[in-house]
């Protein structure tokens, strides 16, 4: 009985390393994304920038990354991700660090409030499969709009 088992499992065993080698050979970083984030003409200060994959168009995989510092974002610097390309939903947020509304009196965790420049900020573009300079311009309107109650955290019917 053993014989046949050992004779069942070795013709399997080529596919299966081919199939480990197959999927173990990205990095699973993604693209590298980098460039410009502006907002009313001026670089964004500080805040973050998230590519993730558009599933209503067909698009899977992980979602990249990146701190914005000085208006520059770059998915490979410290603490960002890539991005795998295709149709993606990018989402912005900014913040104004010289307006730190400072921490409350009694608290003790060391967390200081930021104001943010606009709510999150979020549209659809296609990125290619490589990796790229990609500059994005948040229009002022934003500032203005209302956030959604998803954005809000509100519990969506």
């Amino acid at each position: 009985m053993t014989t046949v088992v050992r004779t069942r499992l070795f013709p399997s065993l080529p596919a299966l390393a081919l199939a480990v080698l197959v999927v173990g050979c990205g990095d699973g970083k993604g693209y590298r994304l980098q460039g410009k984030v502006t907002f009313k003409g001026q670089p964004v200060a500080a805040g973050r920038i998230y590519f993730s994959p558009d599933g209503s168009k067909g698009n899977s995989g992980a979602s990249g990354f990146a701190d914005i510092k000085a208006g520059v974002y770059d998915t490979s610097a410290s603490g960002g991700r890539g991005f795998g390309g295709g149709p993606a939903i990018i989402a912005i947020e900014g913040y104004d660090p010289s307006a730190a509304g400072g921490k409350d009196k009694g608290d003790t965790s060391g967390e200081v409030t930021i104001k943010a420049l606009f709510p999150r900020y979020e549209f659809t573009v296609d990125l290619a499969k490589e990796s790229q300079t990609k500059d994005f311009d948040v229009p002022a309107e934003a500032a203005t709009r209302q956030p959604n109650k998803k954005e809000t955290g509100e519990v969506v019917p």
